[in-house]
């Protein structure tokens, strides 16, 4: 039987109409046309699902969308305001931490997480925050970079 979640995406409240045991990463990209999170293996183990519930990453893939009703829900389509990208998402541009982009947004976000909790990582605390999200074109080194440029801009003056 179906029934009306409210979810917070992105600072909006979008109501859908939906079964209890979809995730929440169905909802997203089928229902409302947010398909920045990937799905990738279905179980937890890839991170190409990961967005921000409370400012936490989890993994849409594992999360009932019924779950996350009342809670505050940030996919990467959410970062960018105004017609910018989000540092983080510039950084990666800018530091070659993209490649085939099919992991960004979970690693983006994942990282989003970390600098909001804490501004000054080492690159050790990066490495373990990006620890879930898989990426077999990277390497990391670059996304590391791209994490850590952002975070010493923030502490130089810039902004989040």
């Amino acid at each position: 039987m179906k029934r009306i979640l409210e979810l917070t995406v992105n600072g909006e409240v979008r109501t859908v109409l939906t079964e209890p045991q979809r995730t929440l990463l169905e909802v997203l990209r089928e229902e409302l046309e947010l398909t920045g999170a990937k799905e990738g293996c279905n179980v937890g183990d890839c991170g190409t699902c990961t967005v921000l519930i409370d400012g936490e990453p989890l993994l849409a893939c594992l999360t009932l969308a019924v779950e996350a009703e009342g809670r505050e829900i940030t996919t990467i389509e959410g970062l960018a305001q105004n017609g910018r990208l989000h540092p983080l998402q510039q950084a990666f541009v800018d530091h070659g931490a993209v490649q085939c982009g099919f992991c960004s947004p979970g690693v983006i976000l994942s990282a989003k997480a970390l600098l909001d909790a804490n501004p000054r990582p080492t690159e050790e605390e990066v490495r373990e925050a990006i620890g879930g999200n898989l990426c077999r074109c990277t390497g990391y080194t670059k996304i590391v970079e791209a994490v850590l440029s952002v975070s010493h801009a923030l502490n130089t003056g810039g902004t989040k």
